[in-house]
């Protein structure tokens, strides 16, 4: 679970702390494990700053917390403050960036090479997938489907666009594959195939995947297979 730390300060020597600050990430360079940091002055009162300091999570920020270097710098950021910062410890229970990243993942392992994932870490136990008939529900069956996706494909997303709004986010793909096993019944025929498509994924405050909604072209994909051939003919 993604974790923030707030950093509240006093200080009226501020430029000599964003230059402490600078020798910190030059001296932690490679060992820092903070992801995000964002610094702000309280429009109100120059001498008020709250830094905002995102982790992968609450382990990796103690972590981090542990670096000899940071402890170092810390004693001499205390020296520079009118008074004692204070630390505010949070667990992210809501993030649009991160549904929009949760995406990503998603469809980046999906296509991952070799044995796939357990996706416990994307999607939560009782996942409904819309797009198949009947409805795929549950991460076992979920990953059923995309085993026989990956029986008969090599393929690769790439993302095209993506908007979050809320608990959703839209994601609209491209799909390329190289057809290597039978699929609904269609023998390999070694044809590099296409597709453009669009799922919208409903996340939980965790961050998984709940629910998902897929539109792709499926009869494009069987024409470029060559099973609507002898229709046409």
């Amino acid at each position: 679970m993604t974790f923030v730390q707030l950093i509240d300060c006093r200080t009226s020597r501020f430029d000599e702390m964003n230059r402490l600050m600078d020798t910190w990430v030059e001296q932690t360079k490679g060992k820092r494990t903070a992801t995000h940091s964002v610094i702000g002055k309280d429009r109100s009162d120059g001498s008020h700053f709250v830094e905002i300091v995102e982790f992968p999570s609450y382990e990796e920020a103690m972590r981090n917390s542990g670096l000899p270097e940071t402890e170092r710098i810390f004693q001499e950021m205390v020296a520079l403050c009118d008074e004692m910062p204070t630390f505010t410890d949070l667990d992210v229970v809501r993030d649009e960036q991160l549904y929009a990243a949760t995406a990503r993942r998603f469809f980046e392992t999906l296509a991952t090479e070799g044995e796939l994932p357990p996706f416990n870490d994307l999607v939560v136990e009782d996942y409904h997938d819309h797009g198949n008939e009947p409805d795929t529900l549950g991460l076992d069956a979920f990953r059923r489907e995309a085993e026989m996706w990956r029986a008969g494909f090599d393929f690769s997303f790439t993302v095209d666009d993506q908007i979050a709004q809320g608990d959703r986010v839209c994601t609209r793909w491209n799909w390329n594959g190289r057809h290597k096993g039978e699929f609904l019944g269609i023998a390999a025929t070694g044809r590099d195939v296409t597709m453009t498509g669009t799922t919208i994924h409903r996340c939980v405050p965790d961050g998984r995947i709940a629910e998902a909604w897929w539109e792709y072209d499926r009869l494009g994909l069987m024409h470029q297979l060559g099973a609507l051939d002898a229709l046409e003919q």
